[in-house]
């Protein structure tokens, strides 16, 4: 399977827009756990240097790229919800720990040499930018990291939903979504061993099969906006930097 370009918003083919790449600008979607490594919870310095030097090679590829990171490791909104919480105080609370995980993955990134800005969906001047689409665009033209934090602002929106819409708005190329396994299955493979790994997909077969890739929100945005999500294994170092190259066997390529 290789990744396909289509003719992007900015007039160039994705496929031969770069020499190294089959993206121009691609969003990272990295779940909060990609951060903690061995630790039961919270921030492992080790772990999130690792994912800073994958990020780094795309960069060393002549992408631009940006990131939205969960902050599952640190507060899940919706479970502490579930045992009681006011659902908008929890959705804020984990709005503010997506920005510590984006703090640590920009310090871990500019520790590389790679330029990082943080914008937040709420203001947080002493330590982040606002979120501005055309200063974020400038960002990525400049080549620079950004990372996108807080959410999209408002409750009841994951953080699949904000790396759909922010993708849309700086008009990324793709979404690569990484996750602990290499693609979607029909089934969890960590308990059914006879799991069959899914090479494409449609965004229709996605939501009719309820593969829980991301939320239906999300899925509507990539749908509306002709976005691929890309879903691949982050613990391989290779893998990112493969599906850059336009080796989409290393994930599942889900696209309209």
């Amino acid at each position: 399977m290789s990744i396909h370009g289509s003719r992007d918003r900015r007039g160039k083919t994705g496929v031969h827009a770069l020499a190294e790449a089959v993206f121009k600008r691609i969003l990272v979607k990295l779940s909060g756990e990609a951060l903690k490594g061995p630790l039961p919870f919270g921030v492992d310095p080790a772990t999130t240097e690792d994912v800073a030097n994958q990020i780094k090679q795309l960069k060393e590829m002549g992408v631009q790229v940006a990131m939205v990171i969960g902050g599952g490791n640190i507060f899940r909104g919706m479970a502490a919800s579930s045992r009681g919480m006011d659902r908008v105080s929890a959705d804020y609370i984990g709005m503010l720990a997506t920005v510590m995980n984006a703090l640590a993955m920009q310090d871990a990134l500019e520790k590389l040499d790679v330029p990082t800005r943080v914008q937040t969906a709420i203001e947080m001047r002493g330590f982040a930018e606002p979120f501005i689409r055309r200063r974020a665009i400038r960002h990525l033209e400049k080549g620079r990291v950004v990372i996108f934090a807080a959410g999209t602002g408002s409750p009841y929106f994951t953080t699949d939903t904000t790396a759909a819409l922010r993708a849309s708005e700086v008009s990324a190329d793709a979404i690569l979504k990484a996750t602990k396994v290499d693609g979607v299955y029909t089934a969890d493979p960590a308990t059914h061993p006879d799991a069959r790994r899914y090479e494409t997909l449609t965004y229709q077969e996605a939501l009719e099969k309820r593969l829980k890739i991301m939320d239906a929100s999300a899925f509507a945005l990539c749908m509306d906006n002709g976005i691929p999500i890309i879903v691949c294994n982050f613990n391989d170092a290779a893998n990112l930097r493969r599906i850059v190259g336009g080796d989409a066997s290393a994930g599942t390529l889900i696209t309209g």
